[in-house]
């Protein structure tokens, strides 16, 4: 069985045993990330399948959840960008590292 769900904004299809990276979790700048190993649910499912039939939400599927346990908060790989103005002797580099959250989906119900 698998889903699709909506998670920070952004669609993924997902099945039990997944693991996937998301935008962090909770409100960094507040210090209110969810904890590692803590349980969340996501009820923004849109589609489910793989049962013979699929069931499409109208936005979303009614009862339908998804459960996942986050693993860790980590950061990505580092990113460049290059900026710069042509005949003015103006550049920089800036590097920047991205937050996630790894989860790992441990239920899909509905």
């Amino acid at each position: 069985m698998y889903a699709v769900v909506i998670i920070s904004g952004k669609q993924h299809r997902v099945e039990k045993g997944d693991k996937i990276r998301v935008e962090l979790l909770g409100n960094p700048e507040k210090d209110k990330q969810v904890a590692p190993g803590a349980s969340v649910t996501f009820q923004d499912v849109l589609l489910l399948g793989g049962e013979g039939t699929a069931k499409v939400g109208q936005p979303q599927v009614a009862g339908a959840s998804v459960t996942a346990t986050v693993v860790r908060h980590a950061k990505g790989p580092k990113l460049w960008a290059f900026k710069r103005k042509r005949r003015k002797g103006f550049h920089k580099t800036i590097g920047h590292r991205q937050w996630f959250s790894e989860l790992e989906i441990t239920g899909i119900s509905g």
